[in-house]
């Protein structure tokens, strides 16, 4: 799945040798990580490129996986229910089968109906339907 991400200029601060990025959802300052960078592109590409609601855009909510509390990467609402779930993993991490692991756990919980893996070069997405998980060739439309 190719993406092409629009011109992005977040707020970038540093403070105290940390160096902080402005997240416009959550209107706080956070670490500015590579998986954070990541975040918050493919966040700017879904907003500006795909028109997604930007109140309907959930990012770092904890959920149960079983017996362990886990937090998500971003997850998109439809009608009041959870439609997307996508994890974002710095650049230098391959997407792997244990990267679709992570979000397939996390949709047991969520039960959404598409998944989205992004390191921020490489991404791929997945359907679900009737517990069919099939390759979407592009993010979907909201």
């Amino acid at each position: 799945m190719i993406i092409q991400y629009p011109p992005y200029n977040p707020r970038v601060k540093k403070e105290k040798g940390k160096e902080f990025i402005f997240d416009d959802l959550r209107k706080q300052w956070v670490t500015l990580t590579p998986e954070e960078w990541v975040r918050q592109n493919f966040i700017n590409y879904l907003v500006k490129e795909k028109k997604y609601p930007p109140s309907l855009i959930a990012i770092e909510k904890e959920i149960q996986v079983g017996e362990l509390k886990k937090r998500f990467d971003i997850l998109i609402y439809k009608y009041d229910k959870p439609w997307m779930v996508i994890e974002c993993k710095e650049m230098e991490v391959a997407l792997t089968e244990k990267v679709l692991q992570q979000v397939l756990n996390y949709n047991m919980h969520l039960q959404a109906a598409f998944l989205l893996i992004t390191n921020g070069k490489e991404n791929m997405g997945f359907s679900i339907l009737n517990n069919t998980i099939s390759r979407i060739a592009e993010v979907p439309a909201y």
